[in-house]
Order: C-alpha cells, then sequence, then structure tokens
C-alpha cells in the first residue's frame, strides 16, 4: 500500500481495481467542469437580463410572457471567465437558496402560457432555470471529488491515512501476536521432548523391573530370550 502511494504510477495490483487517470487529463476534466458550471450561470443570468426582466410588448413574442413585478436579482456566478473563483457581490443569489429565489417570481399562467398574475418567470421557465442552477451547484460541489476519485487521489490520501494511523499499532501488535505464536510453539515442542524422554524413561524402568523380578524368580535372561535354568 505504501508503495503504491508514494509512486502510484508503478504497474501494482492495484491497477486491476483502480483504474486511475494521469494528472493532466484529471486537471482537464477539472477545467471543463468548471467551464460548465459557468456556462450554465451565465446563460441563466442572460436570460434573466435579457428576458424575465424586460417588459415586452405582445408583439415580441415568444419574448412576451406578460412578466411584471419586481425584477429578478442575478445570480451568483461561482467562476470569474478565466474560471477564476468568484466571490459573490451583495445583488447576487447565492446558489445554494437560488431555486427558492427563483420561485417567488413565478406567476401563474394561462393555457397559452401567459402570465396572469405579477411574475417574471412561467413555471416552464422556472423548471429549466432551477435545472441548470441544480446541475451548476452540483458540478462545482462534487466535481474536484469526483477528479480526486479519477485520478485517485482520494483513495492515495485515504490510505495514506490508513497506513500513517493504523498500520503502526497493527504492526506493533503483529509482532506481539508472532513473539505468542513462537512462545507457544516453542512450549509445545519442549512438552513433546520431555513427553518423549518421559515415555522411554518409563518403558525402560518397566522392563528393568520385569527383569529384576524374573531373575529373583531363577530364570536367566538374555537379552529378550528367557532362558529357563534346569
Amino acid at each position: 500500500m505504501d508503495e503504491w502511494i508514494q509512486n502510484p504510477t508503478a504497474h501494482t495490483a492495484l491497477d486491476d481495481i483502480l483504474p486511475c487517470v494521469d494528472y493532466a487529463t484529471a486537471q482537464e476534466t477539472l477545467t471543463k467542469s468548471k467551464e460548465v458550471t459557468y456556462n450554465l450561470v451565465d446563460i441563466v443570468n442572460q436570460v434573466i437580463t435579457n428576458v424575465s426582466n424586460i417588459n415586452f410588448s405582445p408583439n415580441f413574442a415568444p419574448f412576451y410572457y406578460n412578466q411584471s413585478g419586481p425584477v429578478l436579482p442575478i445570480l451568483c456566478n461561482l467562476f470569474n471567465p478565466d474560471l477564476t473563483s468568484h466571490n459573490c457581490g451583495p445583488a447576487e443569489v447565492d446558489l445554494n437558496n437560488a431555486t427558492q429565489v427563483l420561485n417567488s417570481y413565478v406567476c401563474q399562467v394561462s393555457p397559452s402560457g401567459v402570465c396572469v398574475t405579477p411574475g417574471r418567470l412561467t413555471p416552464t421557465l422556472y423548471s429549466q432555470m432551477a435545472a441548470a442552477v441544480n446541475m451548476s451547484y452540483g458540478l462545482y460541489q462534487y466535481g474536484p471529488f469526483l477528479v480526486d476519485l479519477q485520478n485517485c487521489d482520494f483513495v492515495r490520501q485515504t490510505f495514506g491515512d490508513i497506513y500513517n494511523v493504523h498500520c503502526p499499532g497493527l504492526l506493533q501488535y503483529s509482532k506481539r501476536v508472532y513473539v505468542g505464536l513462537v512462545m507457544v510453539t516453542v512450549a509445545v515442542l519442549l512438552s513433546l521432548t520431555f513427553w518423549i524422554i518421559y515415555a522411554r524413561e518409563r518403558r525402560h524402568r518397566v522392563y528393568k523391573k520385569e527383569h529384576m523380578s524374573k531373575l529373583d524368580e531363577g530364570i536367566e535372561v538374555e537379552g529378550d530370550k528367557i532362558i529357563h535354568e534346569e
């Protein structure tokens, strides 16, 4: 694990289950996600500025849908055109609550799709804007994390935490277990050795006792053969 963390480009068994991409590809993916995030919010702001906040005459269909009432605030684009981070201004709506703010400007419409109550957005237009906002905010929130998964930075960091936090203790306890197993093994071997010695000694004593008993009875024993005296 530690070898893969130190040298992630080396071919290891982890390559079969972690299809990581190179750093350049991951950064290109991150750049594309920022571009999509920026463009989605920019399109919504253009619709707000050039369509929803203008009181068109009925002759300007389809831009006219009888929009009226307070004008919509523009959304805070989280990136500048050069994709650097953008700080939201006081008049800009943050994306995390943009759908709630936009919903307060929705009007009721007639069967022909024209507002019959004050409002700057039709339900259809609002749903399209809300989808764009949710997608943009989702890419902003989870894009970097997904890129970390793509180039295995997240996995590498997780493995690093496991190695640094848990492996030292695991190694220490493993050594203790190993020492304990060695001691148990030695104890078993010594027990077997002593048992063999004891069994041989016991057998020798029994044989000697039988030999002495037969001598007392007047039986000559030669080796393992018994010779009766006449």
